[in-house]
């Protein structure tokens, strides 16, 4: 579960703020065990709220608000599609289905492989570039049309059957 060394990088993220605003690490936390486990569980976030002094549902909204967290196991590819309103009216939603279609799984599932994680997002903050998605919550893809998605689908792929 949570390891001493987890627990040292959360000293070291809590140490940035004042003692009595130690809580304000529980996003710092959240990443580290993301990053350790590829996922937040239940008793992780009960981990960190004992360790932060805070009540676990207070961990558990941040969890759930941001889409960076993960709440049980993704793919390894995790594509995040902006469904909000400006990337709707430029075709968001049809980005979605596209990517539904060409992998063979529905919004909130993951491939049999255990390659790709497809999930709608809020706001992604590009509105200009709509419809937008978000590659493992780092890498921000704009204009993505089919043939954009077919190309990001197939070289993450290919670059999979090198390894």
């Amino acid at each position: 579960m949570i390891t001493e060394a987890t627990k040292a990088r959360f000293a070291r993220e809590v140490a940035k703020y004042p003692a009595e605003q130690k809580q304000s690490a529980v996003m710092a936390c959240l990443s580290i065990v993301q990053q350790e486990q590829g996922f937040v569980s239940e008793a992780s976030e009960a981990v960190i709220a004992e360790y932060l002094g805070m009540p676990q549902i207070a961990v558990h909204e941040v969890t759930t608000f941001y889409n960076m967290y993960n709440q049980q196991a993704v793919g390894k590819y995790k594509l995040n599609v902006c469904t909000n309103l400006p990337c709707l009216l430029r075709d968001g939603g049809k980005a979605l289905e596209h990517l539904e279609h060409k992998l063979g799984i529905a919004m909130g599932e993951t491939t049999p492989d255990g390659m790709f994680t497809l999930q709608q997002s809020e706001c992604l903050g590009a509105c200009a570039d709509a419809p937008v998605m978000l590659v493992n919550d780092r890498h921000m893809c704009s204009f993505m049309g089919n043939d954009k998605l077919d190309q990001l689908v197939d070289s993450l792929r290919a670059a999979e059957a090198k390894q």
